[in-house]
């Protein structure tokens, strides 16, 4: 159990903290969905998801955490006995395989070395192999490494292909940019919990045109995540919703992108950029290596630090929970043990970064590993300094 008196920090890729007016909104009065004060909330939201998805598709929004809007994407999509691609570099990117397998879909699963990105040339190689594939199925942000892929790369070569790309960006939406018009992406799945600051309970499935003509001619085994009853709905004047919302969800939502369409989609990047590159440099003054040894400038999400041999890396989230008050992720699968993941995406600011990093040399010198007290602070200050930033203003 948790001390009363510690403080606590949570710095895990999801959920991720709350604005105090995000928390505040769902303690209001409840709401009846058909009502025109929600309808105006619910409008207000899909209009402001688009925004953030960087597109004119409409954002579908179901009560379900990210995983419903995978399966959503899967069920709409995939045709018994085809075969599929799901190109994975995590423990995340696994989900895409299990769903496809669910669906009976005849899967493909190319697994890049985990801490590695999926790279275009690979998938080249995987599409040319496998000729006649319609469908790739991949990440964007892998929050189990902390690789963010080349999205843009990757959807041109399965264009070439004939094929369409189906991602999961649900940690990666709004911290990472994703322009999904402009790159072509034609399905993009997302959830509430991570960047978008809200709680956990809404999924989004943003699909183009191509995507949703390929879902109407492939009718039947969904209901509740049917892609065409969803848009239907949503478009009509005013929107609609075929089922009951998370009222009190959808009102968290939508002040929470009240509050990124104040700041600025671009400055909110630019925000997520800073707190990772802080983080990195911290962890390399700790005499500590990233994950796959790739100092990958825009794992700007979650930052995955490899643990060194001679500790239990086991013990680090333990201590710095228990010890700190300070929540952080340990390595999932294959990397248990092995990493410690410190998010920064969403309700995050500079000295957030910087107490979680002072309790990770504290935990790190009490499992025996040596480094110089403040090293990892001091790089994080630094690269906080060098840009000029306010730090009560993160």
């Amino acid at each position: 159990m948790a001390n009363p008196y510690v403080k606590q920090y949570l710095m895990t890729a999801g959920p991720t903290p709350l604005p105090p007016a995000v928390s505040q909104v769902m303690a209001e009065p409840m709401m009846y969905h058909r009502a025109p004060a929600f309808i105006e909330v619910y409008a207000r939201v899909l209009r402001r998801l688009r925004d953030v998805f960087q597109t004119s598709n409409e954002v579908q929004v179901f009560t379900s955490s990210g995983t419903g809007a995978l399966e959503s994407a899967v069920a709409n999509l995939v045709k018994p006995g085809e075969r599929v691609l799901v190109a994975s570099c995590g423990k995340f990117g696994e989900r895409w395989f299990e769903l496809c397998e669910a669906y009976g879909a005849q899967t493909i699963h190319w697994e890049t070395e985990w801490g590695h990105k999926i790279e275009p040339a690979g998938l080249e190689g995987q599409l040319a192999a496998s000729p006649g594939i319609e469908l790739v199925f991949t990440t964007f942000s892998e929050t189990s490494t902390g690789i963010v892929n080349d999205l843009r790369e990757l959807t041109e070569v399965a264009h070439r292909h004939g094929a369409l790309i189906a991602v999961d960006a649900v940690s990666g939406l709004g911290a990472v940019p994703l322009p999904q018009d402009e790159w072509g992406v034609d399905v993009v799945v997302a959830g509430s919990q991570k960047a978008l600051m809200s709680p956990p309970g809404l999924a989004f499935a943003s699909a183009n045109e191509r995507a949703l003509e390929r879902a109407a001619q492939n009718p039947g085994r969904r209901f509740y995540f049917d892609w065409e009853r969803t848009v239907s709905g949503q478009r009509k004047d005013p929107p609609d919703s075929p089922f009951t919302p998370a009222v009190g969800l959808v009102q968290a939502l939508d002040v929470a992108l009240g509050m990124i369409e104040a700041e600025g989609l671009e400055q909110v990047f630019e925000r997520h950029a800073l707190l990772g590159r802080a983080t990195r440099e911290a962890a390399r003054a700790l005499d500590l290596e990233l994950l796959g040894g790739v100092a990958d400038e825009n794992a700007n999400v979650v930052t995955a630090i490899a643990l060194p041999d001679s500790i239990d890396g086991g013990k680090v989230p333990k201590i710095m929970r228990e010890r700190f008050g300070i929540t952080i992720a340990g390595g999932q699968g294959k990397l248990k043990g092995r990493i410690a993941r410190i998010a920064h995406c969403g309700y995050f600011g500079a000295f957030d970064i910087i107490v979680s990093i002072s309790a990770l040399e504290m935990t790190l010198r009490e499992l025996g590993h040596e480094a110089e007290p403040g090293a990892g602070v001091a790089a994080a200050q630094r690269v906080f300094s060098d840009a000029g930033v306010a730090l009560h203003c993160l």
